[in-house]
């Protein structure tokens, strides 16, 4: 293709049959431009209606191309010498997840020091009771075939709207293997034009960058965790701090807002729920709700009491395990015009939802049930435009 050559191998219909299929295309200067390799496949579609999103990384041990496909309910694993001749070399079959697309192989290096390969796709868990976000499996791939260290996958986001997730590395690392970046569509296909400002002609929007890493969690299990991109903090243009508040009952604080990253530490000995209620309107009828279910064991985002794509009210609160018995919770939570991304114990714990708040909903109350709850360090970044 010649020297610095940029290659992409893309699904396509094929005319004809209008099956999935995979083409090549190549560019010569720095991907401004692509040319077609060839009017013919790289790769055939075997028969399957689902044959899509293909993940190509580099084999240095074997010193050849490994694909990741999406297939239906499983996902393929192929190679090749130059990326124009595949070779099917095994299969993953996932469980109760559903269609499974845009799927993810890597390798990653944990807090311990241990290497450990990922393999990522976007599915929907939903009749099963999980979220339909990026779901994994830690484990090991041997050039041709992925072994997962547990049958159930882990979540990366349990919120609605966080979905075609993809992941790179850190081109300026000096170990990339130590932390990589995400981001990810930010709507779900289940209401994909139902969002309240289509009629403006704007439809949704991606996920925040953020910084993936790999640790050790109790028990020997090793889970992905995720925080916003440093980089985030050079848009920040004012900031309003709060040392402590105690709270029985709830709370409005002074200050307001409609984008920003607002941080806090919230304590507890005996209580059933508390959080805080963001883009609350003047009168408290409309609001967020980020919390965390202390009672019932779960950290969760209620959209409900404000705008919203679904109308059926099934997606009116997305939830995650959180222990309330651990007494305590550090939440960092980005608010903008239309999103509200969670990271729960330095991202642990993520949730990300479309709101729909009106434009002069900017209060902030704090929240307690059953007890009282201690919000330490509460601190609010505003941040103000990328394009500006």
């Amino acid at each position: 293709f010649g020297k610095n050559a940029r290659v992409a191998v893309t699904t396509q219909p094929t005319a004809k049959t209008k099956a999935q299929e995979q083409y090549l295309w190549y560019s010569t200067d720095k991907g401004k431009t692509f040319t077609s390799y060839s009017d013919q496949p790289v790769m055939k579609n075997p028969g399957t209606k689902d044959f899509r999103d293909p993940k190509v990384i580099w084999d240095e041990q074997d010193d050849k191309w490994v694909m990741a496909m999406a297939e239906g309910e499983k996902i393929g694993f192929y190679e090749s010498p130059d990326l124009k001749n595949w070779t099917y070399t095994g299969g993953f079959i996932t469980q109760q997840i559903g269609l499974v697309e845009c799927p993810d192989l890597y390798m990653m290096r944990a807090d311990d020091g241990t290497a450990k390969w990922v393999l990522g796709v976007s599915a929907n868990g939903k009749p099963a009771g999980k979220p339909n976000t990026y779901a994994y499996w830690t484990g090991n791939f041997d050039g041709k075939e992925f072994t997962a260290d547990q049958e159930e996958p882990q979540w990366l986001d349990y919120g609605f709207d966080w979905y075609g997730g993809v992941t790179f590395e850190d081109g300026n690392s000096e170990d990339p293997l130590t932390k990589r970046y995400a981001l990810a569509w930010m709507n779900n296909w289940d209401y994909p034009n139902e969002t309240p400002t289509l009629k403006n002609g704007f439809n949704g929007t991606d996920s925040i960058v953020r910084e993936i890493r790999l640790q050790q969690q109790d028990g020997g299990t090793y889970s992905l965790v995720s925080e916003p991109v440093e980089a985030l903090n050079q848009l920040t243009s004012s900031t309003d701090s709060i040392e402590h508040k105690q709270v029985n009952g709830s709370e409005t604080l002074a200050i307001k807002g409609d984008i920003y990253q607002l941080d806090m530490d919230i304590a507890w000995s005996d209580i059933k729920n508390a959080g805080v209620r963001l883009r609350e309107s003047a009168d408290q009828s409309r609001h967020i709700d980020v919390g965390i279910s202390a009672e019932d064991g779960y950290a969760y985002v209620n959209r409900s009491f404000t705008d919203q794509p679904d109308k059926t009210g099934a997606y009116a609160e997305s939830k995650a395990p959180f222990d309330g018995n651990k007494g305590r919770v550090h939440l960092k939570i980005l608010v903008d015009k239309t999103s509200i991304e969670v990271f729960a114990d330095d991202g642990k714990t993520v949730l990300t939802n479309e709101v729909f708040p009106k434009h002069e909903d900017q209060g902030i109350t704090l929240f307690s049930e059953g007890g009282s709850a201690d919000f330490q360090h509460i601190e609010m970044k505003h941040l103000g435009s990328i394009h500006s």
